[in-house]
């Protein structure tokens, strides 16, 4: 039987539009894609029309763009080709980070409320790209399906933390996961920066924080072990390197918080001033992991004062809204007889060192809020024994702050519905879920997607309070940058998918097809993945 060329053409065309609707993998799967009839061609001829205040997008777009065609597209204010457009009028349907991103004959639209919905439109296009665009030889034009993507997060909080005391990693490291954490649409950047075995921010009232407490002498190699690496580790970064890196993430719509530990995980800061402790031991930056003795002398005033001093200097590098100030795993026993702290109790009728620990963390939390920020630190700041280690119950008379943020990390999920209860903010990190640096046999890729960051039970009512989720890649025992990136991807990739897809479109055998195309891009960007 002999076909007309119009038949064959049109069968060619039918063909094509399945395969190529096949191919439109995104992570995370947006809200709704409705698929069209037919094709259109990208070339890299193609002009980006953008309004001026949309020239950071517009930029990003086209050198995305130049590295797949070899040509960079021109961007005009009119014309046809990709629009970038802003619309106050979808806030309402779309919110702060939604767009429609659609995909005609005569050409490729993203509108948005904002511009970082704009932005996420155009990371929803780069990944209906083949997934080695820009890393092989230029092309001429990639077809894509004629298509309607209309597309909201579930959750505004969407973190990756990078543990940087325990092993240091650099800037490029840094932009490198930034980089990433844009293609996936997550928009926190929550920075560890301060901890017992590193301290790593220039503050330049303390010199010595850097001098002496941004390096050890040694690092103990497993956990448990009297193994050491006989290898000094060290490294900081000076406040000019910190602001680039801010820069660098505002450009991809992310939001660093900083952590700096207080009261506990103080041990580098007191090995650069030890006046700052409550022991008088220590004299050099710990070369051991775990939960250590030593601890902030929050009796004092001028250990308090230190603290406030520093967060003087980061509050005014970072423009966020959110200051992350730990405050977990605090040893109690030197506070106990340490006359400053006894003395100090007393005066201020404090029962018990956790009562202790909320009345100095609402005076930092009061301090930061004056300051125009949020307080945010793990969920021992509300006094929970969560690791059980309270010979005898207290009765616990000092109440948290209502505007601190409830990072929840770990203990019964009761406590997250108590939080909420109360009217916390929290989010949800809980660690048998969320922590990259757990082995793929405890933490399976399967199991990081499942994760909700709202408990099971959760009145309607209260999930608004339920901000969203982090997964952390803490670093005591991940010393290279390979061996980081081998316990975060592919999992990063699946916490973008819980943050931000609702659970009805979740669909964990839908995500591994999506995530064979990811893997081709990070293979090809040099990325190691499990």
């Amino acid at each position: 039987m002999k076909l007309s060329n119009s038949f064959f053409i049109a069968l060619v065309l039918s063909v094509f539009s399945m395969q190529a609707r096949e191919e439109v993998t995104i992570i995370p799967q947006p809200t709704s894609v409705a698929y069209g009839e037919g094709s259109f061609q990208l070339k890299g001829k193609i002009s980006i029309i953008s309004a001026e205040n949309l020239e950071n997008e517009a930029s990003y777009l086209a050198k995305v763009l130049q590295t797949g065609f070899g040509q960079s597209p021109r961007i005009k204010s009119k014309g046809k080709g990709i629009g970038l457009f802003l619309e106050e009028s979808l806030l309402s349907e779309l919110g702060e980070e939604g767009y429609i991103l659609s995909v005609g004959k005569k050409g490729i639209t993203i509108k948005a409320a904002t511009n970082t919905g704009v932005f996420y439109g155009i990371q929803s296009l780069r990944q209906m790209l083949p997934p080695d665009f820009g890393y092989a030889a230029p092309v001429e034009g990639v077809t894509l399906p004629i298509l309607e993507i209309s597309d909201t997060p579930r959750f505004p909080w969407r973190a990756f933390m990078l543990d940087e005391s325990r092993h240091f990693k650099g800037s490029e490291t840094v932009k490198k996961m930034l980089d990433q954490m844009a293609l996936l649409k997550m928009n926190t950047f929550h920075w560890h920066l301060t901890d017992d075995q590193g301290w790593r921010i220039e503050i330049k009232k303390y010199p010595k924080l850097t001098e002496i407490g941004s390096k050890r002498k040694n690092t103990q190699v497993s956990r448990k072990s009297e193994e050491r690496t006989k290898e000094p580790h060290e490294g900081f970064y000076t406040q000019e390197e910190i602001k680039e890196i801010i820069a660098y993430a505002k450009a991809r719509h992310i939001t660093v918080v900083p952590e700096i530990e207080m009261p506990g995980h103080a041990m580098a800061a007191i090995a650069a001033y030890h006046w700052l402790g409550t022991l008088g031991t220590t004299t050099e930056v710990p070369a051991v992991f775990g939960k250590m003795d030593d601890s902030f002398n929050i009796g004092d005033e001028k250990v308090v004062r230190f603290l406030k001093d520093v967060l003087d200097e980061v509050m005014a590098l970072f423009p966020g809204s959110v200051v992350h100030i730990g405050g977990d795993e605090v040893n109690y026993t030197p506070w106990e007889t340490h006359q400053d702290i006894v003395s100090f109790m007393k005066e201020k009728n404090l029962g018990s060192p956790a009562d202790l620990q909320i009345y100095f963390t609402n005076e930092i939390s009061n301090y930061i809020d004056n300051a125009g920020k949020r307080m945010m630190g793990w969920n021992e700041i509300m006094g929970d024994d969560i690791h059980g280690e309270r010979e005898q119950e207290t009765v616990q008379t000092e109440k948290l702050a209502k505007s601190a943020i409830v990072h929840f990390w770990k203990g019964d999920l009761q406590l997250i519905n108590r939080a909420v209860q109360e009217g916390y903010d929290v989010v949800n990190s809980n660690h048998w879920d969320t922590y990259l640096d757990y082995t793929y046999q405890r933490l399976p890729l399967s199991k990081s997607y499942a994760f909700d960051p709202i408990p099971k039970g959760l009145d309607q009512k209260y999930h608004a309070r339920i901000l969203g989720s982090g997964t952390q890649m803490w670093s005591e025992w991940i010393p290279t940058v390979e061996s980081m990136e081998k316990q975060i991807f592919p999992r990063l990739a699946a916490y973008a998918e819980v943050g931000w897809t609702q659970t009805h479109n979740k669909d964990f055998d839908r995500f591994q097809r999506a995530l064979d195309d990811l893997k081709i891009t990070w293979a090809k960007s040099g990325i190691s993945f499990h």
